[in-house]
């Protein structure tokens, strides 16, 4: 009996080590920047100083030229086709998208939102909206699994609290799912119709956005978890119930032959078996039906019931 009260406790445990893994995945990925990397083809810059990728342009032959210094001097260069170009690296995020900076080792930072076509703007907004009601129902079911375990003098209020723990995580689960879609839509339509300077070469998503599906996965498998927890109680309930209902009709079936026999045997018989009180009952009803056909067994009964109560 011990390790059957302590199974809920087990599988509770589980449940919120579930949410919790999901909050906390959940909340890396919308502040991270990585939901999407790649590489964009720009083209170099002029040769100068502290640029290591750049293109030369050609020496000048006038004769001023000899009053150049040898520093500011440049080369001609022969690149040609994709020589002219480089290649740098970036990721986007929810809120923000950062390139690798041709001039210096920082990176430039620009807004998702803002880069984003002005038609997809409104989804991008529904995603982030989505996509923090998802955190918020997800901290929700947290609480109510905690509360749960901390309470546990009322079986009743632990039940109601694992319901709405597994109805909060369901659709958590549910918003974080369409967030992630309706994010990956607004990606792919920026990438063909967003800024020339911005647009990728390259591209793949990132280990946030990893991570968020990692989370989605998590909280379903926490909001099962609850509902098999819930669903188990309730079963144990109605077999304990049937259990007790079956020993009281038995109980009264017993005490119902008892007062029978009592009633219409010499007090010196008595009966020591429910089966041999059912053959009495059987005699007692033909000879009823053939002595008195005109009293009703039922009456007679319900007088001995009435009179002689167990």
């Amino acid at each position: 009996m011990e390790l059957l009260k302590g199974l809920p406790l087990h599988r509770t445990f589980l449940a919120v080590t579930l949410n919790l893994l999901a909050l906390t995945l959940s909340t890396t990925a919308l502040l991270g920047s990585y939901w999407c990397t790649g590489t964009q083809k720009v083209p170099k810059p002029l040769c100068g100083k502290d640029k290591a990728q750049c293109v030369g342009v050609p020496m000048p032959s006038d004769a001023d030229a000899s009053n150049v210094s040898s520093e500011d001097t440049v080369h001609y260069s022969w690149e040609t086709g994709d020589d002219r170009f480089a290649f740098r690296y970036f990721h986007t995020g929810m809120w923000l998208s950062c390139e690798e900076s041709m001039e210096g080792p920082e990176e430039k930072c620009r807004s998702f939102i803002e880069l984003s076509p002005p038609a997809e703007r409104g989804i991008l907004w529904l995603s982030l909206g989505s996509e923090m009601l998802y955190i918020s129902l997800l901290l929700i079911s947290f609480i109510l699994l905690m509360v749960e375990i901390l309470h546990t003098g009322n079986p009743v209020c632990g039940m109601k609290l694992n319901a709405f723990a597994a109805v909060s995580s369901v659709l958590s689960g549910l918003l974080g799912m369409v967030a992630h879609m309706m994010y990956t839509q607004v990606f792919q339509a920026t990438v063909n119709l967003g800024p020339e300077d911005w647009r990728p070469h390259t591209w793949d998503y990132g280990w946030a956005f990893y991570m968020a599906w990692a989370s989605f996965t998590c909280c379903m498998a926490s909001a099962v978890t609850t509902l098999n927890t819930y669903t188990k109680t309730i079963l144990e309930f109605k077999r304990n119930h049937i259990k007790g209902y079956d020993g009281s009709l038995k109980d009264h079936h017993q005490c119902f032959i008892q007062q029978i026999s009592s009633y219409y045997e010499p007090k010196g018989k008595v009966f020591h078996s429910v089966s041999e009180g059912v053959d009495f009952y059987t005699d007692l009803q033909q000879k009823m039906l053939q002595r008195e056909p005109e009293l009703d067994l039922d009456e007679v009964l319900g007088q001995t019931i009435g009179e002689d109560r167990c």
